[in-house]
């Protein structure tokens, strides 16, 4: 069975940064990324990286995050710098595998507050 697992939320002031990490079953993934939903409002895509290394990232996060994976691509990172309170977020990982199927991490809470 596929998993996801996710690390590294918490609660960080204004301006500051944090690391979100999340480690995948050892499976051939195509595209690997971060997904975010506040309360009240839709999930959204953050950023995601191709497997050639083509990258896509959210307006309101280019620029701040960025997002990286690891040899043997099964892991992904997401660095976020000058955060800000519209970023409070449950934060999901997301991978899809080369035969399309989609996965997703049971998410982690991030809060930007002073």
């Amino acid at each position: 069975q596929v998993q996801l697992v996710e690390s590294g939320g918490g609660l960080v002031q204004p301006g500051g940064s944090l690391r979100l990490s999340c480690v995948g079953s050892k499976i051939l993934y195509s595209i690997m990324g971060w997904y975010r939903q506040a309360p009240g409002n839709q999930r959204e895509l953050v950023a995601q990286i191709i497997r050639d290394g083509t990258t896509t990232y959210a307006d309101s996060v280019k620029g701040r995050f960025t997002v990286s994976t690891e040899d043997p691509k099964a892991t992904v990172y997401l660095q976020m710098n000058s955060l800000k309170p519209e970023d409070t977020a449950v934060y999901y990982c997301y991978a899809r595998s080369l035969t399309r199927n989609e996965y997703w991490g049971q998410g982690t809470q991030v809060t930007v507050s002073s």
